[in-house]
């Protein structure tokens, strides 16, 4: 009888012990996800910064003080790399002030907007904004199944054993989206 309950808690521990192995694993392999979605935000963060600094350059030949102002505005604004959700965020937030501006002085100097540089200049922000918006959406995808294991029982029990926590989400201001409404015009083709 001893022997029974013996083999019964050593195949519960085995059982608890596999569980905890297998639910740590996942977390892990969930962090490691978030963090290189966010790395490759914060690359493609500055792709974006280096497409405005480019079309300031360009907006140059047109408005010399307004682009001086710009891309004094760009090289105080943009941070290396960023880390967190509300980096992210902070970012973003900037760049569309900035491009806001930009499209503007593109609205105020029509051989500007004619200019193939600056065509090839919006053709490339075109192309990073939609790789930021496919990398904030796997983003935003893990940080939904590494929430839900931090949030949920018996993962939970392990995350916190484990000092795992939430994730933030990235969001859309939908105000400073509403602020510049050329913004998706400036998009189009």
């Amino acid at each position: 009888m001893a022997t029974i309950i013996l083999i019964i808690v050593i195949v519960l521990a085995v059982l608890v012990i596999g569980y905890i192995i297998t639910t740590q694993r996942e977390l892990v392999h969930l962090d490691e996800l978030c963090k290189n979605a966010t790395s490759q935000i914060s690359v493609q963060l500055n792709s974006r910064w280096d497409a405005i600094t480019a079309l300031a350059k360009t907006a140059a030949q047109y408005a010399k003080h307004e682009s001086e102002t710009l891309i004094n505005t760009i090289s105080e604004r943009r941070i290396g790399n960023v880390t967190t959700a509300e980096q992210i965020n902070e970012q973003q937030g900037a760049i569309s002030q900035v491009l806001g501006r930009l499209i503007a002085i593109g609205e105020a100097y029509p051989e500007l907007k004619a200019n193939s540089l600056y065509q090839e200049a919006m053709d490339g922000m075109r192309d990073y904004e939609e790789k930021v918006r496919m990398s904030r959406m796997v983003y935003n995808d893990t940080a939904t199944k590494m929430n839900r294991m931090v949030r949920q029982w018996p993962s939970s029990f392990v995350a916190n054993l484990l000092h795992f926590t939430e994730r933030a989400y990235l969001e859309l201001d939908d105000a400073k989206k509403a602020s510049y409404p050329d913004l998706d015009e400036a998009f189009k083709k």
